[in-house]
């Protein structure tokens, strides 16, 4: 008789360690879990004690570098809790994946073929170098522009703190802000340093510099010649996200300076109004840091700050959002076909329908999620912010979901009024946010049977 052996059926751990998109979401998990259980020990805090939600809320929060607290970090947690935090940060800023794998490095392992497709997908656009070099420069990258931005920091610091103190606060600052976080240890963020040019400049520098993304880093340090023109030798990915992110701080810039001008801007001299609508336009695509009140910020340009929060940074960066260059191809898109053209194209290059297909599908998974977080959040948090209709509860929601869906951290004052179901939207939102809708849909999903065939095209009206 002939007997057929049925195929194996793959088991949990096979199906979660061949999808790097699941492996992703489990990992991550993992750690958010860690770090509730480290933030939960008596030692972490002051008081000795925390809320459950709140210190997931706190580990989700560091893990997905948003920024978003239930709790002031300087007053609540002692120092151990603080370098968990700051743990949480460093490693959820540059993946996890690219530390357990340099580790394996370290150890002479070899890596996965999970692993090594999976740091190619977050740090790399196609075929580049090994994944050895890759995660050293990511690692060397890193370091390097921390302990830069610390020592700027620390000539700031040193005279206002002992030196301890110092250190601590420009190390932790440093990390916080290049990989986009938005944790601080003052309890107004950097309100207190509106006016202060070295301190204002590090910070936005650290900011653009960990949310350009690590492959457009090492492709500006390989081909960057003051003897020559090295822009043509940039790729397509490296100039749309060096030049949509210059056009995005301009316009945000001069957009805050003109709204803000007489609200929270007012009373300062004209240099200083530049310097905060600088620092408010870079910080609110990703960061979180702010130097006027979130708060009083007028309507307008909180929508703005919305819209900002919601592109985001670039892809393989710390930062969150749909990312640049999903949102300039969808503009070059409208573009083109609103001049007829056949083929979307910028810098003598087309992009392909591949890449236009990937952005349409973020977008619309993107403003899926958040619109249903809105929905949510709005249903149980009503009660909660009751009290702070003055401008209307949909809009601070609005603004909250925005804010942890693009891990960025900024606030209007609601967080820490949130209930507990309110807590739980906005860690699964800034979770979806850091690891990015489309990881999260298609780690979902199962993959398709290819089909023999194809059905019959048919145009439909449209507009």
């Amino acid at each position: 008789m002939d007997f057929k052996r049925k195929p194996r059926r793959k088991t949990w751990a096979a199906s979660i360690s061949q999808s790097p998109g699941r492996l992703s979401i489990l990992m991550y998990g993992l750690l958010i879990f860690m770090g509730t259980f480290l933030l939960l020990l008596p030692v972490s805090t002051v008081s000795g004690r925390l809320p459950f939600i709140d210190a997931m809320f706190t580990a989700a929060s560091a893990v997905c570098v948003t920024g978003l607290t239930v709790a002031d970090t300087a007053s609540t947690f002692t120092l151990f809790g603080k370098s968990v935090i700051l743990g949480l940060i460093q490693i959820g800023g540059i993946g996890i994946m690219v530390l357990s794998t340099a580790f394996l490095f370290s150890m002479g392992r070899r890596v996965s073929m999970t692993g090594r497709q999976m740091i190619r997908d977050t740090y790399s656009y196609g075929e580049g170098k090994g994944m050895k070099s890759l995660v050293k420069d990511v690692l060397r990258f890193t370091f390097a522009i921390e302990f830069i931005g610390a020592l700027f920091m620390f000539s700031r610091f040193y005279g206002l703190q002992p030196l301890d103190k110092a250190v601590g606060y420009a190390v932790f600052h440093s990390v916080s802000a290049f990989c986009n976080a938005g944790f601080s240890l003052f309890p107004d963020s950097f309100t207190g340093f509106g006016r202060d040019w070295v301190m204002n400049i590090d910070i936005c520098m650290l900011i653009i510099l960990g949310g350009i993304g690590f492959v457009v880093l090492a492709e500006i340090r390989q081909k960057f010649s003051l003897s020559r023109r090295f822009w043509s030798d940039f790729s397509l990915h490296t100039k749309l996200t060096l030049s949509g992110t210059l056009l995005l701080l301009v316009g945000s810039t001069a957009a805050i300076l003109l709204l803000e001008w007489s609200n929270t801007l007012g009373g300062m001299a004209l240099p200083h109004k530049a310097l905060a609508a600088f620092f408010q336009a870079v910080n609110a695509r990703t960061a979180g840091f702010n130097t006027v009140d979130i708060g009083n910020l007028a309507n307008e340009t909180l929508f703005i700050t919305i819209l900002l929060m919601f592109i985001g940074t670039a892809p393989g960066s710390c930062g969150g959002g749909i990312k640049v260059t999903t949102f300039f191809s969808m503009v070059i898109l409208g573009i083109s076909r609103f001049r007829g053209q056949e083929h979307p194209h910028v810098f003598y290059r087309r992009i392909s329908a591949e890449s236009i297909s990937k952005a349409v599908s973020l977008v619309m998974i993107s403003l899926t999620i958040i619109i249903v977080g809105i929905i949510l959040l709005q249903q149980v948090a009503i009660g909660d912010i009751s009290h702070r209709l003055s401008r209307g509860a949909f809009l601070e929601v609005m603004f909250e979901v925005v804010s942890a869906f693009g891990t960025v951290g900024l606030s209007t004052g609601i967080t820490p009024e949130f209930s507990t179901p309110g807590k739980l939207i906005l860690i699964l939102m800034m979770f979806i946010g850091r690891l990015g809708p489309l990881v999260v849909a298609i780690s979902a999903s199962k993959k398709a049977t290819p089909k023999p065939y194809s059905y019959a095209q048919e145009n439909i009206m449209i507009g």
